[in-house]
């Protein structure tokens, strides 16, 4: 036994000895090969070398992310998988996360930077980014937007209440983007909730149209003298058709 321990001794000396005379590994190299026969290299690859560098691809990481979770988002919903009430507010999450994202990536909010993004890194998901360029969820569009009290007398008041708001906004010239906007979304949300409404029903569309075109602008963005006219004119359409679909009930 002691024999056996002192060869043992003897070896793990030896191999220390020469273990200590080997030179040590380079800090770049590639190792042993992998089981399907292709050399990996074992080191760290770095994409930045200074923070605003590593900022940078953070926020393109968290853009690409937002991008592919609205993706899967919109087919869950289509598919049924996805009930209104957890679309609804799930996509509205990520639509005000895609707008601060695009704040910090590019210098406008103009369409054309998120399409050249999407080219540049394989991105197939233009459904997804056309629902998040627009600002608004399906179920907000399409009038799917589940709601308490639909088609009763207390939510066509708060309609009417909104119509004439808007229009009062209009005609007192505070036409910033995100005061009409945000009236708009509001006019929208509450005509949504009425069922009862008929398909002919255009006021939903025009809305809908001004909504689209106000995602496009900054918030502080004025709408010029033409465009107010026009506004002014749909939402007064809009509200006597409202009005005579309540009254021919």
């Amino acid at each position: 036994l002691e024999h056996v321990l002192v060869c043992v001794c003897v070896c793990v000396v030896s191999i220390c000895v020469l273990c200590s005379k080997m030179d040590a590994p380079p800090s770049y190299y590639r190792a042993t090969s992998l089981s399907s026969g292709v050399q990996a290299p074992q080191h760290q690859i770095k994409l930045s070398t200074t923070a605003k560098e590593r900022e940078l691809y953070d926020n393109l990481s968290d853009l690409y992310s937002i991008i592919v979770t609205m993706d899967r988002l919109e087919k869950a919903y289509i598919r049924d998988s996805c009930p209104a009430k957890e679309y609804t507010p799930a996509c509205q999450k990520l639509i005000a996360q895609f707008k601060t994202s695009q704040k910090l990536l590019f210098p406008t909010e103009d369409p054309s930077y998120v399409y050249d993004f999407m080219q540049q890194y394989r991105l197939d998901c233009r459904a997804a980014v056309d629902r998040l360029l627009s600002g608004r969820p399906a179920t907000y569009v399409h009038g799917h937007m589940e709601a308490h009290n639909q088609g009763t007398t207390e939510t066509a008041v708060e309609c009417t209440t909104l119509f004439i708001t808007t229009m009062d906004a209009l005609n007192l010239k505070m036409v910033a983007v995100d005061n009409i906007q945000l009236l708009l979304q509001d006019l929208l949300d509450s005509l949504n909730k009425i069922s009862t409404l008929p398909d002919s029903y255009e006021g939903k569309q025009k809305i809908n149209a001004w909504l689209s075109t106000l995602a496009r602008m900054r918030a502080s963005d004025e709408l010029d003298e033409d465009q107010v006219r026009q506004m002014h004119f749909d939402l007064e359409s809009a509200f006597s058709s409202f009005t005579k679909s309540f009254k021919s009930r």
